[in-house]
């Protein structure tokens, strides 16, 4: 990378510990668009960390409802589902990542590059789904 886009330094678990805010845009390719806002919380479980996610999510032409999520995060920034299957690996300077979710495919990237805000944009392609969801993180 060069001088404008410098390579961000590598994060660690402890740099998620604490409190966020988070907003979620989610564009469905045959569908309306949605967004989530709401507030994001890592705290220590073991050796790693829990992952709280909770807000409301508006979809155009819908009432807004609420949402919630949670994972478990490892020390070398492993994302656990809470039944503990893996999800994907955080790649500590940012970058792609992926799962699959048969049959569909879930293809990301982390970008650290404005920290202590970030972003993670997720592409769903599958038969069951087809969107991008771009989430953004800022603490609190």
């Amino acid at each position: 990378m060069n001088a404008q886009h410098p390579v961000p330094p590598a994060r660690k678990l402890a740099d998620f510990e604490g409190h966020w805010s988070l907003t979620r845009d989610i564009v469905h390719e045959n569908g309306p668009p949605a967004f989530f806002e709401g507030e994001a919380h890592w705290t220590p479980q073991g050796d790693g960390l829990a992952y709280l996610e909770a807000g409301m999510l508006t979809v155009q032409g819908l009432a807004p409802i609420q949402g919630e999520r949670r994972y478990v995060w490892g020390p070398d920034l492993t994302v656990y589902f809470e039944d503990g299957r893996v999800f994907h690996h955080v790649p500590p300077r940012g970058g792609p990542v992926s799962h699959w979710c048969d049959p569909d495919q879930y293809d990301g990237r982390y970008d650290f590059s404005h920290w202590p805000s970030f972003e993670v944009e997720w592409q769903v392609n599958g038969p069951r789904k087809a969107y991008r969801m771009t989430s953004t993180y800022r603490r609190v």
